[in-house]
């Protein structure tokens, strides 16, 4: 059996760029390696807009956090898909508001969970735990959840950009599904995928899945829509991510509409 960090090491996979790693380089962060940003750049060359698009889902997590903590009055949430810390992490926007709030952040590379260990600390009313685990295993994901977020109580469930990251074949909405299965009603879910209408971010992700470790599947807005049947949209729906629930002091900057959002109750 190999030694703890020789599987840290391979796991990591430094030579193909990781998804979280171009993320980060993309949102201007250092937490990643030549590969990543090298991807990065190809797929800036091909889109320009992506650095904006990152952006603006970024931003759409910290209103819909403000939303959740705040108006609905959640004090749990399930983060699946954390990514690289960056300003305005999920309990930060929580827990500014609540700060009872208790977080479970789960990604399944271990340079997010190294620098989540290190950098997302709870207030002391509330909690943050991590979990080392793949959106694909909702099972284990919901199981190790259990012990920092009580069941009983409604929980949100944010999901930016982590269902693009499954292939049809694995029956991305069955997952969405067997996570929100566990957690009662008054729960939410807050989600924004990436969407298929536009012929450059097209080509760009084609490129990227030619040279990464995990490949990037863009769908229709109807598709991403469909992860929310059976819950009760909050207005405005499912909507371009950056024209959902706009901060009156800083709208959005135009940018092309390649992902949409949307945030829902299960009842």
């Amino acid at each position: 059996m190999s030694h703890p960090s020789e599987e840290v090491r391979a796991r990591l996979q430094t030579d193909r760029p990781h998804s979280a790693r171009v993320w980060n380089y993309l949102l201007g962060g250092k937490d990643n390696y030549p590969v990543d940003s090298a991807a990065g750049d190809v797929i800036l060359t091909t889109f320009p807009e992506f650095a904006a698009v990152a952006q603006v889902q970024r931003r759409f997590l910290a209103r819909a956090v403000r939303f959740l903590a705040g108006e609905a009055g959640i004090r749990q949430f399930l983060d699946i898909g954390t990514g690289l810390p960056t300003a305005d992490n999920t309990h930060e926007v929580a827990q500014r508001i609540a700060p009872e709030s208790r977080i479970v952040y789960v990604d399944n590379d271990p340079l997010v969970l190294t620098h989540a260990q290190a950098l997302l600390t709870s207030s002391p009313e509330g909690a943050c735990a991590y979990i080392d685990a793949d959106v694909r295993d909702p099972e284990r994901i919901l199981a190790e959840a259990a012990k920092t977020l009580d069941f009983s109580r409604p929980v949100a469930l944010t999901m930016l950009g982590i269902m693009g990251q499954i292939s049809d074949a694995e029956r991305p909405g069955e997952l969405v599904n067997a996570l929100l299965s566990d957690l009662p009603p008054g729960s939410y879910l807050a989600l924004s995928d990436g969407t298929n209408g536009n012929e450059a971010l097209n080509r760009a992700v084609e490129a990227y899945n030619g040279q990464s470790a995990n490949t990037y599947h863009l769908r229709s807005p109807q598709d991403v829509a469909a992860y929310f049947a059976g819950l009760t949209l909050v207005e405005p729906g499912v909507v371009s991510t950056a024209t959902w629930r706009p901060d009156a002091d800083r709208p959005e900057e135009p940018t092309a509409e390649v992902s949409v959002c949307g945030v829902a109750v299960k009842n």
